[in-house]
């Protein structure tokens, strides 16, 4: 193979290969959010990457994925509120894209989001407060739709 030939091959492959998270992992992410012991209780999800979600728990939700951890927050009837966080981490699959797919890869996998991964599930731990009691057909409210700011 010439040396025009070998890199137009590695030209080609480049592009094959490029932004290689964002067509093997995609852009979203489905992350679960449980607090244990206390189910119905309305957590805030928030990042810049995000903005504002709001689920009631026990919840799964698709989030678009971003470097930015995403803050929880939650509160519920005679319990404290309860925080937690789901981490953002870079996606394994970054390393082999610096490799084939060079800049131009990383680049579409860093502005997509999808050179990174959040945890899988957070749990938000509350404790009851003392002497409060939940009225006896107490329900939880249905949570209101996703909200963005």
């Amino acid at each position: 193979m010439s040396h025009a030939g070998a890199a137009t091959f590695v030209t080609l492959v480049s592009i094959l290969f490029g932004s290689c998270s964002t067509i093997v992992k995609g852009t979203e992410q489905q992350v679960s959010v449980n607090t244990p012991g206390v189910p119905g209780a309305m957590c805030q999800l928030q990042s810049p990457g995000i903005g504002t979600r709001t689920v009631q728990t026990p919840a799964n939700v698709i989030l678009p994925k971003s470097r930015h951890s995403v803050a929880v927050s939650c509160t519920a009837q005679c319990y404290s509120p309860g925080v937690g966080t789901l981490g953002s981490h870079t996606e394994v699959m970054t390393a082999g894209n610096i490799v084939f797919g060079g800049l131009i890869g990383v680049g579409v996998d860093a502005a997509s989001g999808a050179m990174n991964k959040y945890d899988p599930q957070v749990d938000v731990v509350m404790t009851p407060l003392p002497g409060c009691r939940m009225p006896k057909n107490w329900v939880p409210k249905p949570a209101p739709g996703p909200q963005t700011s």
